[in-house]
Order: structure tokens, then C-alpha cells, then sequence
């Protein structure tokens, strides 16, 4: 089971240890800036341990990367991915639910992943405005994947929540790490079996009902919210989308629609048990204009039989007058698949160390909380 998570903030980055008094913090990085996200690579060839990376938005000083290669003690910039010069002869093409054409500039570092154990230096990075590229010198430099951002279809892409259509998730194969599947918000998911020489729009299943009528079931204009892949079996994949929960044993060839899900189907995290498909977590909210827990009640869903049904977990979880948010990336599961994490808008951050049984506090004071993310270990 694991001991050492992290967690993005907006104020900071926050190391959480469990040692003989339980789960605390054992340091913070960054004060005062906003990490939005936080990334463990275990491959150990900066650290013995793996390495970290923190992606920190500045505001009008933009967007920057940092690397640390012990644990979080110290920590080194290095590049951030640029956008190239759009070409004199280009012609954007208007977004149909945008009113103007999208810039060419990075605006969020919203997905990392590492590549393959054997894809030395393999890092790869999703953005905003739906750029995806890859490092393969842990992010010393960057390049961006030209065939899916001069793919035909990246033009009718839009934005769902944010301003401008996002990577946010970013799921390599670990028996393949040629095979990537990605998340777009707002553009479904996305699928390459050649590292990214050539790319196509998942398949059917998926449903938008703020779409027309005509359009709800296209792959290309679905907004799923996070997308996250077994590694013990990475055909099965799970998706909380604006609509609801999705899942595919296919690979993203074809998605299933989970209709019932306790107090709400609508959410923005999702986790997936390492080993066994068939488990998942999600925390519901009450969509769209309010985007609060229901009733109040902070609570996480827990399906053991792949969707069929679903536990209502509030053990040690607030239960009055509680309107936490959780972002997408701010829950995670540990190797064993046993101990969880997440942290929520108000600051409050929780922990589980029996699937979601029953969770213990640990901190109320946090800032508000953008990613959690175990430190986890080769296949």
C-alpha cells in the first residue's frame, strides 16, 4: 500500500507521508503559486525513486514546468511546450461554438503521462488549447504531435467548462505503449496504435444531450470529463463525462452508458482499480448551474461489477451543509487499489484505506485543490 501522495493546489504543492502518527503533511513546494497539476514518474533513471514534475500557471507570466528528481526537495525548471508560428497561408476555421478562432498559445498544461518503461525520456503533455505533445528528455524540450493537431476534425473542436478545447487525460498502454487513448474536452476520445502517426475519434456510445438532437451521439463533440484505463487490462476504460458514466471493454471502440449511479451519475473524477476492471469510483455532483454534492453530502460511489450497481460510501465523510467540488484529477488509486485520496475545492482533503469503506480526514485547510496523485510503481 502506498505511503506518499502529492497534491496541487492553488497556493502550492503539498507531499502527504504516512508514518507512525498517520497521514500528514511532510512538505509544501511552491507557496503562494498555483500548481494545477502534479505528476509521479516511476521510471527510475533521474531518481532512484522515480521523478516528479509540477505544472504551475502564472497567470499573465504564463504557464511553467518544474522537475524534481528527489522526492520534492528541490526542484528544477525546465522547457515548456510552445506552439509553433502559424503558417502565412493558414486559414482557421471557426469553432462552431466559439466565436472566434483559437490562438495558437499554450493557455494550461492540463494532462502528463509518463511513456513507456522502455521509452527512455518519453513524456507526454496535453494541453489548452487541445495541443498534445511528447519530451523525450523528461522534459527538457518539447514537440507537438503535428498528425492530431493537423488532423481534420481538431478544428470543430470546442471548449467545454474552459474557454478553449483540452487534453485533460492521457492513458498509454502498458502492454503497448505505442497505443494512447486521450480525453478531449470537448471532442471525445481519441485513439493511436502507432504513437501518435495517425489518430481516430473513439467509437459510438457516448451521448451529449446539450447537443442538438441530430448531433448528440457524434464522438467528436462529446465533453468527457476525465478517462482513465485499467493496467492490468487496458482494453477497459472508464469515462465520467458531462452526461453521465461511460465505459468500454474495447479499447474505446464502442462505449456503454451507466444510467444508474446512487445520488448522481454527474461528476468530474474517476478512478479505476488497478487490477480489477470491474471496480470504479466516482464523486457525483448535482450538475449544471449549481455543481455542489447533492443534498449536501459529500459521498463517493464504488461499483464492483462493472456498473451493474453501486455503494453509496459516507463513512467519515461530511454529511451537512457540505458543497465540496472535486476536480478531475483530484482523486486517485494507489497500486494496491486499496488506499484512495481526494481533495476537494473547499480544501478539505480525505483518505481511504479500504477501498472507500470508511475515509479519515486529513487536512480542512488546504487550498483549493486541483490534483492528487500517488507515487506508484512499474508493472
Amino acid at each position: 500500500m502506498a505511503n506518499r501522495f502529492h497534491v496541487a493546489t492553488r497556493k502550492g504543492l503539498f507531499t502527504i507521508h504516512r508514518g507512525n502518527a498517520g497521514w500528514a503533511i511532510e512538505r509544501a513546494s511552491f507557496l503562494g503559486d498555483n500548481c494545477t497539476l502534479v505528476m509521479h514518474d516511476p521510471r527510475p533513471e533521474l531518481g532512484s525513486e522515480g521523478t516528479l514534475y509540477a505544472a504551475l500557471d502564472h497567470g499573465h507570466f504564463g504557464v511553467k514546468l518544474h522537475r524534481s528528481v528527489d522526492g520534492g526537495v528541490a526542484w528544477q525548471e525546465i522547457a515548456t511546450p510552445v506552439y509553433p508560428e502559424k503558417p502565412a497561408d493558414y486559414v482557421p476555421k471557426t469553432p462552431p461554438m466559439e466565436g472566434q478562432a483559437y490562438d495558437w498559445v499554450l493557455k494550461l498544461v492540463w494532462a502528463l503521462s509518463p511513456g513507456g518503461s522502455e521509452q527512455k525520456g518519453r513524456i507526454w503533455c496535453g494541453t489548452l488549447p487541445g495541443g498534445l505533445f511528447f519530451s523525450d528528455d523528461h522534459g527538457d524540450s518539447w514537440e507537438l504531435n503535428r498528425p492530431l493537431w493537423d488532423h481534420p476534425q481538431r478544428e470543430s473542436w470546442f471548449g467545454g467548462g474552459a474557454d478553449y478545447p483540452g487534453i485533460h487525460s492521457i492513458c498509454v498502454n502498458p502492454l503497448d505503449p505505442d497505443h494512447l487513448t486521450i480525453g478531449i474536452s470537448c471532442a471525445g476520445a481519441w485513439i493511436t496504435r502507432d504513437c501518435g502517426q495517425s489518430w481516430n475519434c473513439g467509437g459510438e456510445g457516448m451521448r451529449a444531450e446539450f447537443m442538438p438532437p441530430e448531433l448528440a451521439m457524434d464522438p467528436n463533440i462529446q465533453d468527457p470529463h476525465l478517462l482513465v484505463q485499467c493496467p492490468a487490462e487496458p482494453d477497459a476504460l472508464w469515462v465520467q463525462h458531462h452526461n453521465g458514466i461511460f465505459k468500454s471493454t474495447d479499447a474505446a471502440g464502442s462505449w456503454t452508458e451507466i444510467e444508474e449511479a446512487g445520488p448522481s451519475t454527474f461528476g468530474f473524477a474517476v478512478a479505476v482499480h488497478p487490477k480489477n476492471p470491474e471496480t470504479a469510483w466516482f464523486v457525483p455532483a448535482v450538475k449544471d448551474e449549481q455543481r455542489i454534492p447533492a443534498d449536501g453530502k459529500v459521498v463517493v460511489t464504488r461499483t464492483r461489477d462493472g456498473g451493474q450497481s453501486f455503494d453509496t460510501l459516507s463513512k467519515g465523510l461530511p454529511q451537512e451543509h457540505a458543497y465540496d467540488l472535486v476536480f478531475r484529477h483530484a482523486l486517485d488509486v494507489d497500486d494496491s487499489g486499496d488506499c484512495l485520496a481526494f481533495g476537494s475545492t473547499t480544501g478539505s482533503l480525505w483518505v481511504s484505506e479500504d477501498g472507500g469503506d470508511s475515509w479519515e480526514t486529513v487536512s480542512e485547510h488546504l487550498p483549493p485543490i486541483h490534483a492528487v496523485r500517488f507515487e506508484k510503481g512499474l508493472l
